[in-house]
């Protein structure tokens, strides 16, 4: 008798409440599933890093993993030879515990990159080999997942948006320092 009393109770105060019965009222489109924030794969390309042969700046082709964008590009560098290329080359670039943070003005004609930690100011032919390998990066790579880093930032922009050697400057930001490095004096890559 009680649940017959609860129902009859509900039932009443659903009915009682004055809120006026109505017809469906469209809203628009119908709910479509879920939707995935991981990026699509795409195809591996091939990009130019430049590295240190016997202290000249030179380019090498390095096959990245798709899909890519020039913050993956600065963090190949930043993670050096291959071994299989330590036997010719070398960097002066430190191995960071961390990616850097690569954002880029709309022109790309600047792209800062803002290091982790504590990291010492870099040399003349490390600035050389970040601004080399950013103004000479490939169109084939794609573009990034979002326009935005999780923290709010513009994304590293697609290397499509390719850039002029002679005007891409890159501006390095560590813990305490800041240095800036115009490509104007980077040898030109290998032609496929």
């Amino acid at each position: 008798m009680t649940a017959s009393l609860a129902g009859l109770a509900a039932a009443l105060s659903l009915t009682a409440c004055g809120v006026p019965p109505s017809d469906v009222i469209q809203a628009g489109e119908p709910a479509s599933g879920m939707f995935s924030a991981a990026p699509k794969s795409s195809a591996p390309v091939v990009v130019s890093l430049y590295f240190l042969d016997d202290g000249v700046l030179t380019a090498h082709p390095r096959t990245i993993a798709g899909p890519a964008d020039l913050g993956t590009v600065v963090g190949a560098l930043f993670g050096g030879p291959t071994p299989g290329e330590t036997m010719t080359v070398t960097t002066e670039l430190p191995r960071l515990t961390d990616a850097p943070v690569v954002t880029a003005d709309r022109g790309v004609k600047d792209v800062s990159i803002k290091l982790p930690g504590d990291v010492a100011p870099f040399s003349r032919p490390a600035m050389l080999q970040l601004a080399c390998t950013v103004a000479h990066v490939s169109r084939s790579l794609t573009a990034p997942p979002s326009d935005a880093d999780p923290d709010g930032s513009p994304a590293a922009p697609a290397a499509d948006a390719q850039r002029s050697p002679a005007r891409t400057s890159v501006h390095v930001l560590g813990d305490g320092w800041t240095m800036r490095q115009s490509a104007d004096s980077c040898p030109e890559p290998p032609r496929p």
